[in-house]
């Protein structure tokens, strides 16, 4: 059966769950299953993930499973219990951010013995089933990074940002980057466009070439294939920062450096606590100094003094000495959302909860 999603249709889960009892399959190697939103070789979201899988694929009595474009929609949750069913699978990574509520704690509830750790929800003690777990990187570290450069390297001051969808991660990235450059010269701008939806190249040519006619002259994004805004900002001459993976071989006259994620490390980590029997890790999260996540090299024009500066910071927060959201801080409204002598780290949940643009990002919510 090639079409995971198809295989429930054809078959009884009841009479699946008979023939093979979770028990049973508990002795078997670990069958770890993979769902992407995605192409796996999109060069950005699901690429960094597949890449990942690859290296789990590779651990001793470990049999990986994958399957990609499934939609965050109920086709996720037949996928997932495909995979339980049919392949056996007692632990699975569903990567993509609208997988979680209702499917994912669905299944969760369904199938108790079986383990979900999904990437980017917010697992929630006494709300949500314990045989699921949430694990992501604190990737706006990189993105503040990205920003130091991006500020040095901008002649016009105004920095471009295409992004899916409105939600705190994304608002994270968008804002981090903006702060990092707003640390070179506080006159700069980010110009904004929601697309609405992790993949839709059209629209993401399009808000390229529209910021680019803006006067825009370094441009990143959070979409899950950076590859067209890529492609169409070297195609135009305007440098790039890139998201997810490297994009660096689309732009080698552009790209100045990018934030990309390191799924190995947590992936390593919950696969290794499924084999020792540990219980399920519910809440991981981890940053530059943690693994999680990595800067892309940076591209042969960065400057001398951009390389110096992001380094600079990039080493205070490899020390745990650098905070991003650090009061005050207003958003693009005047209101004070990060208060002066208030400090929110990195691990600070109301992070996770953000829901504003700051100061100096043209756009809105």
């Amino acid at each position: 059966m090639n079409n995971r999603r198809d295989f429930l249709k054809l078959t009884g889960a009841a009479a699946l769950g008979a023939a093979f009892p979770l028990d049973l399959l508990a002795a078997a190697p670990l069958t770890v299953g993979f769902i992407y939103v995605g192409a796996r070789d999109d060069f950005g979201y699901n690429q960094s993930h597949a890449q990942a899988a690859a290296i789990i694929k590779k651990m001793p009595g470990i049999k990986v499973i994958e399957e990609e474009k499934v939609p965050e929609t109920v086709a996720v949750q037949k996928t997932m219990e495909a995979m339980i069913q049919q392949d056996g699978a007692s632990l699975i990574f569903p990567t993509s951010f609208g997988y979680f509520d209702p499917h994912v704690l669905k299944v969760a509830e369904k199938y108790p013995k079986v383990r979900i750790a999904h990437c980017g929800g917010l697992w929630t003690q006494g709300k949500h089933p314990l045989n699921v777990g949430s694990f992501f990187g604190y990737i706006e570290e990189c993105e503040y990074l990205s920003g130091v450069v991006a500020g040095h390297m901008s002649k016009s001051k105004k920095l471009a940002f295409i992004a899916a969808k409105p939600i705190p991660q994304v608002l994270r990235n968008i804002n981090a980057f903006t702060l990092g450059a707003q640390s070179v010269d506080p006159s700069i701008t980010t110009h904004v466009i929601f697309t609405g939806d992790w993949s839709l190249p059209v629209k993401e040519a399009e808000a390229a070439n529209s910021l680019i006619d803006q006067g825009c002259d370094v441009i990143t994004c959070h979409v899950d294939g950076p590859k067209v805004i890529v492609e169409t900002a070297e195609k135009r001459g305007i440098m790039t920062c890139g998201y997810h993976a490297s994009q660096a071989a689309l732009a080698p006259k552009g790209y100045l450096t990018g934030a990309e994620w390191n799924w190995a490390t947590p992936y390593t980590e919950i696969v290794k606590a499924t084999l020792e029997g540990k219980p399920m890790i519910n809440f991981l999260r981890g940053g530059l100094k943690d693994n999680f996540v990595k800067m892309s090299p940076y591209g042969t024009n960065v400057s001398a003094a951009a390389r110096k500066k992001a380094d600079d910071v990039k080493a205070q927060m490899l020390a745990g000495k650098f905070q991003i959201f650090k009061g005050p801080i207003k958003d693009n409204k005047g209101a004070v959302v990060i208060p002066a002598g208030t400090t929110q780290v990195q691990t600070d949940v109301a992070l996770e909860k953000m829901n504003y643009l700051v100061a100096g990002v043209v756009g809105q919510v």
